[in-house]
């Protein structure tokens, strides 16, 4: 089931309307979809690196919205859908353990596990289940989901396609490192101050 999803992405990732595609994608893995936008996202960028910020910002936007979907699925119909979906991903143990630190780290495991390629839409349906704070929901996705893709898409804008067999290898490692270090930097500053 995977792979024809995985041949359809990379499709339209050539074609004329792959900004739409890239925004369907970005929305729909927010909250249903297995394949992340990273796959439609870099070979876009490589074919015209001017437009990297451009497609990082659709992406970002585009998932942001896509989390409020599966925000709603897990503050509606967690019960009916949303414990399907998690279960057909085989994310309910995760689930499990966000529920215990959700509610007094809620905002940077959003941030934490939406900058990694940890499935967004564990975080997007756990949010909603756990009814915290759409409005700070919205704000820890904006700021996971840009720091993802700019930081890909970053990457390619500098150093083009060598860069993207790195990046598709280690993608975990970058966006985990990136993640440390802006934790570090803010627990440094609070320090700090």
């Amino acid at each position: 089931m995977i792979r024809p999803l995985y041949d359809w992405t990379m499709r339209q990732a050539g074609r004329r309307n792959a900004v739409w595609a890239l925004a369907g994608v970005s929305f729909i893995e927010s909250s249903l979809f297995p394949i992340p936008p990273d796959v439609l996202l870099i070979p876009m960028v490589l074919a015209n690196r001017h437009r990297a910020w451009t497609l990082a910002a659709v992406c970002t936007l585009a998932s942001v919205i896509g989390g409020w979907l599966g925000y709603a699925i897990g503050y509606y119909l967690f019960e009916t859908l949303g414990r399907q979906i998690l279960t057909f991903y085989h994310a309910m143990d995760h689930y499990e353990s966000l529920r215990a630190g959700f509610d007094q780290w809620g905002m940077w495991i959003i941030i934490i596990k939406g900058a990694t390629p940890i499935p967004f839409k564990l975080v997007t349906i756990a949010s909603g289940a756990f009814k915290f704070s759409l409005l700070w929901f919205t704000v820890a996705a904006v700021i996971s989901r840009s720091m993802r893709f700019f930081l890909v898409a970053g990457l390619l804008w500098t150093f083009g396609e060598p860069i993207r067999a790195f990046i598709e290898r280690r993608l975990t490692l970058l966006t985990s490192l990136f993640v440390i270090l802006l934790v570090g930097g803010i627990v440094a500053v609070k320090v700090l101050l």
